[in-house]
């Protein structure tokens, strides 16, 4: 089984700055899919941003578009996600994915496997 770990969830305030990271417990993390999720009380699950194999192709919701970035370092098995101009909005449970496929996947029924989420709480 895959392992997935995030970390880097926090309380900020709007405006804030936090980074996420996820490492992942593969062999040939190179060949993986990686995405990031997240889903708050009451909420549908929702894609937030996703990165191919290489990390050369991206994808962003349009509610972070210009706010968050996705990178991967593929020597360390991780992928983060720098989030920028945090909103009360942006406050949810951030779950890392992937799926051993070589473009970029938003769809979360199409990844394989999951973290167990680090929360993300943004005062107003």
């Amino acid at each position: 089984q895959v392992q997935l770990v995030e970390s880097g969830g926090a309380l900020v305030q709007a405006g804030g700055s936090l980074r996420l990271s996820c490492a992942a417990s593969v062999h040939t993390f190179r060949s993986y899919a990686m995405g990031w999720f997240r889903q708050a009380p009451g909420k549908e699950r929702q894609f937030v941003a996703a990165i191919n194999w290489s990390g050369r192709s991206t994808l962003y919701a349009d509610s972070v578009k210009g706010r968050f970035t996705i990178s991967r370092d593929n020597a360390k098995n991780t992928v983060y996600l720098q989030m920028n101009s945090l909103k009360p909005e942006d406050t949810a449970v951030y779950y890392c994915a992937a799926v051993r496929r070589f473009d970029v996947v938003v769809i979360p029924g199409e990844y394989s496997y999951w973290g167990q989420g680090t929360q993300v709480t943004v005062s107003s």
